[in-house]
């Protein structure tokens, strides 16, 4: 199975230019596609209603949109009607099968002063596979702070590892359509998160590595795909600071697992031509 994570940053390119179906040719093949930053009512965006747009040119996908972000845009006519429009900041969830249940898990937020901040979340999305439901996120923890990272993580890591006793979106008898969803034990976390692979927010998402053994696979930890492929921690760019022309970056792009989805990680790449973003789609081959 493949999977791909991409922030489109709203699908604006290298070139400056904002073009979505290049966003979508470059994450077609995926089995199951995270992506970030996808706006509806998105001013300068030229596209808006991207999540509709996305799932028009991937038809033969199941999709599902969180908004982290959600301000009102309405506008009133001159007879009093109100023309409802939500500008829209987000995450979205694509597979080639079913998406069974979905939510948008709202991460900690600080309040800032001197710099723009805004809310950030985790989609989760349960894919009916024909293994089984299994749990996937699209993830995009903050970009200001590590601190507001390591607030993000140290609350969405429990919650994830304890959500099978916590259950799903309905747990229990079912009433009328609200039919109880599978919770997987295991799960995969895609996105951005902000963060260098040498940061603390890093060493708590894999563990504290020994100094003899290096990073050990425990329930409480998550595994690095792109490490456990055989890459090392400190290679690799999935972001290009556009301040730099382009021209360096950081791998701030991650595919995490649970532990007993460590044996089943085979392969880990960086697409490093894809112009339509500043950060790069980062794909992962699993064998679920």
């Amino acid at each position: 199975m493949k999977l791909v994570t991409y922030n489109i940053q709203y699908s604006l390119g290298k070139d400056g230019s904002y073009n979505l179906a290049r966003i979508v040719e470059a994450v077609k093949d995926a089995d199951v596609i995270a992506l970030q930053e996808v706006t509806r009512n998105f001013i300068p965006s030229e596209n808006p209603e991207q999540p509709e747009i996305i799932a028009k040119l991937l038809p033969n996908y199941y999709w599902v949109y969180g908004p982290q972000v959600d301000l009102d845009v309405s506008i009133r006519k001159e007879d009093g009607m109100v023309i409802n429009k939500r500008m829209q900041f987000g995450n979205m969830l694509l597979a080639r099968w079913p998406i069974l249940s979905s939510r948008l898990i709202l991460l900690p937020k600080m309040r800032t002063y001197d710099k723009h901040n805004a809310q950030f979340g985790a989609l989760e999305g349960v894919v009916d596979l024909p293994g089984g439901a299994f749990r996937f996120y699209s993830i995009h923890l903050n970009y200001l702070s590590g601190a507001e990272r390591m607030a993000q993580i140290e609350y969405l890591l429990p919650l994830l590892i304890n959500m099978p006793q916590e259950g799903g979106v309905v747990s229990g008898p079912g009433w009328r359509e609200f039919k109880e969803v599978p919770v997987s034990h295991d799960f995969v976390l895609l996105g951005d998160f902000n963060l260098a692979p040498d940061a603390p927010e890093y060493i708590r998402i894999v563990g504290e590595p020994d100094y003899y053994y290096g990073h050990r696979i425990v329930p409480q930890h998550l595994v690095d795909m792109w490490v456990q492929t055989g890459h090392s921690q400190e290679e690799g760019i999935t972001w290009y600071d556009s301040s730099k022309n382009f021209e360096s970056g950081l791998r701030i792009d991650y595919g995490f697992v649970s532990a007993g989805l460590a044996k089943k990680v085979k392969r880990a790449w960086i697409d490093e031509k894809a112009p339509g973003s500043d950060h790069q789609p980062t794909w992962f081959e699993l064998d679920l």
